[in-house]
């Protein structure tokens, strides 16, 4: 298969995670696009990778994967939090927790 068909792919999918995450009001829906434009960023890479024979490209998409994993934890966790005291998962309430 070509690669610019993968390319393709990842330029649509980290657009749609661009939109999702700047459109939404939700938390949740927030951390969904923002992991979807980081597994988009991941297929250009491996896709890449793939294209000049090397392996840094795969090398670097798994360094992604397990940090946004780590993000995945602690933001998913603190959004549950904040949904038991104030019963709402929107980015709008979170400018009361300043204090």
């Amino acid at each position: 298969m070509d690669p610019n068909a993968y390319l393709i792919l990842s330029a649509i999918l980290f657009t749609i995670g661009v939109v999702g995450f700047l459109t939404r009001r939700n938390a949740l829906i927030a951390f969904m696009s923002a992991e979807l434009m980081l597994n988009a960023s991941n297929l250009a890479m491996v896709t890449f990778s793939h294209v000049t024979g090397n392996l840094y490209g795969q090398v670097g998409a798994f360094f992604v994967m397990v940090v946004a994993a780590a993000e995945v934890v602690v933001g998913l966790a603190i959004i549950m939090i904040i949904f038991k005291t104030r019963r709402s998962a929107s980015v709008d309430d979170q400018s009361q927790l300043k204090y």
